[in-house]
């Protein structure tokens, strides 16, 4: 999996190319129930428009793993039925680490290898689900939106952590939910959600093409049993696994 040849390399050129995609970022739309239709986006174009043969009926979640000791990073990309939450589809892609660590640029370490993942599936899914931040980043242009500006696809970020963001506890009652918001300008950019009764909060972010209250509702549909989107947990343990094998492959 090569690194594409126009990808940032400096923080300067990263910082820049997120100022150039956030004005193309849709924060509104919901989940239909058929196929997807519109026009595809190619890699780096930042058209932001409908991908072209996306299926309402799937939902797909995405993470990374990574050895940085050994430059090595794998992504997953597991594609689920909307309905049944049964696994239709999975799909792994390694490389090189793209990017050197630095907070709030996780996207350009990341989303070369998510890329690849997803371009590996047969299905095309409706919405993608990632295991970070959308809105909810200092230049309102996390993975998930980035992700979703990128490829045209439906996105949205559900979070561990509110980064470093404001909120209040949620109620104890699954779907409670708290504003997650800016503590310099108020901004709401997100939920504190609770998926469990008892159970930490996660953070829900809009990506692209997707309402905040859609993308709530869209992370309680995917979370009947556990805190975190079975999109994630199936994502988180693929590319894990990936990662182990390709490691071993080397030795």
């Amino acid at each position: 999996m090569p690194i594409p040849t126009d990808w940032p390399t400096t923080e300067a050129e990263a910082l820049a190319e997120q100022q150039r995609l956030r004005p193309l970022v849709r924060p509104s739309g919901a989940i239909g129930s058929g196929s997807g239709a519109g026009a595809g986006a190619d890699r780096g174009s930042g058209t932001g428009g409908g991908a072209a043969g996306a299926d309402d009926r799937l939902v797909a979640g995405v993470d990374v793993a990574y050895d940085d000791a050994h430059d090595l990073v794998v992504a997953a990309a597991v594609v689920l039925d909307r309905t049944t939450l049964a696994v239709v589809e999975e799909a792994t892609a390694t490389g090189r680490v793209a990017f050197p660590y630095i907070p709030g640029l996780l996207a350009f370490r990341e989303l070369p290898a998510v890329l690849d993942a997803l371009a590996a599936l047969t299905h095309r899914p409706g919405t993608v689900v990632c295991d970070g931040y959308g809105l909810a980043h200092p230049r309102r242009l996390g993975l998930a939106s980035h992700l979703g500006v990128l490829t045209g696809l439906r996105t949205l970020g559900v979070a561990k952590t509110p980064f470093t963001f404001d909120h209040r506890e949620p109620g104890p009652a699954r779907g409670d939910r708290t504003p997650l918001t800016d503590p310099v300008t108020g901004e709401e950019v997100g939920s504190a959600v609770r998926t469990r009764p008892g159970v930490k909060p996660v953070f829900v972010s809009v990506g692209h093409r997707i309402g905040l209250t859609e993308a709530v509702e869209a992370t309680l549909a995917l979370t009947p049993r556990y805190r975190l989107p079975e999109t994630t947990r199936h994502a988180d343990s693929l590319c894990r696994r990936a990662l182990t094998a390709a490691l071993a492959a080397r030795a």
